[in-house]
């Protein structure tokens, strides 16, 4: 007689983070998988971070949720924000013989993420991966756009080596089934709507601005990268500031563009890389935000912009089409037509009235994201691939 295995669920399982990002980095993958690694260590899980070391950076906070292992790595050329993990497999090897995890989860494609996925697959560790990056996009972006293909298909090849593909909307999802890519499972981004909340917004700091209780303030936040579009972004700042003069615009970040982009545009104030706590009361102490990007896999930006009760605008893809419902609670366009973006823009400086109730509309709708359940339901997706590797 067969005798069928019956799968039980654990509950609490021993997880291993792999990533060449992570905080006090400041960009969107560091920030979602600290709030993923803190949360999943104040539930019971045992949680490993392995990213490559980064004293530069070191806050000296403590980190009671996981536990945090240096790995070599190097800066990346053009880019010394951010580290390339150096490939760490014996390493990594040896670690998991001696204290096997019952997951392994790769967050970035690189030296360091892919040597992971193979030493798990060697250990008959099971693993798992984030797509949260459009590198086989960038291409074209830094010059090397005859390499779309093999960028693609190396991501292709790094990520259908594990179980589970997890990206942040089922419009990337399908996106990348259609390009070959297998086992896609949706993870979210959440937002801390108690940190990002109209309420911290502050006169003073308006003031700095030299923006008046009524002058719209234009806030941008984000990496300073050729692939984020600037050129547009700052089209649409000169559109608004021909039709509403009193218009402020503050950009927050840093990046390999920022020593150009302060020359070109004197008249914006760039504020540099600040903390999370600093850079919520910037995005409430604003007016209006306009994501000009189309290379975004997500754009936590925006979802922080809209619950921080900011008007925005932005093409209709990633978080603005998740999010935004066109007219009630912010403005999209196609994502082929910039100059309608711009258009949408200048709508949001000269029409109060729309302005305000969009802000409003905005924060109601981000409300129910928070990080609680976008990562209740990818701990349970983690779960159920231990338990199906164990009754296997």
């Amino acid at each position: 007689m067969l005798r069928t295995k019956i799968r039980h669920t654990p509950t609490h399982v021993k997880l291993t983070i792999v990533t060449e990002t992570f905080p006090p980095e400041i960009n969107g993958v560091a920030m979602t998988f600290g709030h993923i690694a803190s949360e999943l260590g104040r539930r019971g899980h045992q949680v490993t971070v392995c990213r490559p070391r980064r004293d530069d950076l070191s806050n000296g906070a403590a980190h009671p949720e996981f536990h945090e292992v240096a790995l070599p790595g190097l800066p990346i050329p053009g880019y010394p924000l951010l580290r390339l993990g150096l490939p760490a497999g014996g390493r990594l090897r040896r670690r998991w013989r001696a204290d096997r995890p019952d997951l392994v989860h790769v967050v970035t494609e690189g030296p360091l993420g892919t040597s992971a996925v193979t030493a798990a697959r060697e250990l008959d560790v099971p693993v798992t991966s984030s797509f949260h990056t459009n590198f086989h996009t960038y291409t074209a972006h830094y010059g090397f756009a005859p390499l779309r293909h093999a960028a693609l298909g190396w991501l292709r090849h790094v990520h259908n080596r594990t179980v589970r593909t997890f990206a942040p909307t089922t419009e990337l999802c399908a996106e990348l089934t259609a390009l070959g890519f297998v086992g896609l499972r949706v993870l979210s981004r959440g937002v801390d709507t108690v940190q990002f909340n109209p309420g911290q917004a502050s006169t003073a700091l308006r003031a700095t601005w030299g923006a008046g209780p009524d002058d719209p303030v234009v806030l941008h936040a984000g990496r300073m990268a050729a692939e984020k579009n600037y050129p547009l972004l700052f089209r649409a700042f000169a559109a608004l500031r021909a039709a509403e003069p009193r218009c402020r615009f503050v950009l927050v970040g840093d990046g390999p563009l920022r020593p150009r982009l302060e020359r070109e545009h004197p008249d914006c104030l760039f504020t540099g890389f600040i903390p999370r706590e600093e850079l919520a009361r910037h995005y409430a102490s604003a007016d209006l935000y306009v994501h000009a990007s189309l290379t975004e896999t997500f754009g936590n930006v925006l979802t922080e912009a809209m619950a921080s009760g900011l008007a925005v605008a932005g093409f209709d893809y990633a978080a603005a089409r998740q999010f935004i419902r066109d007219g009630e609670n912010g403005l999209t366009v196609p994502c082929d037509q910039p100059d309608r973006l711009i258009a949408a823009a200048v709508r949001l400086a000269t029409d109060a009235p729309l302005r305000t109730r969009l802000r409003r509309a905005a924060r109601l709708t981000l409300e129910p994201q928070s990080w609680d359940h976008v990562i209740t339901r990818f701990e349970a997706d983690l779960l159920a691939v231990v338990a199906a590797h164990r009754s296997s």
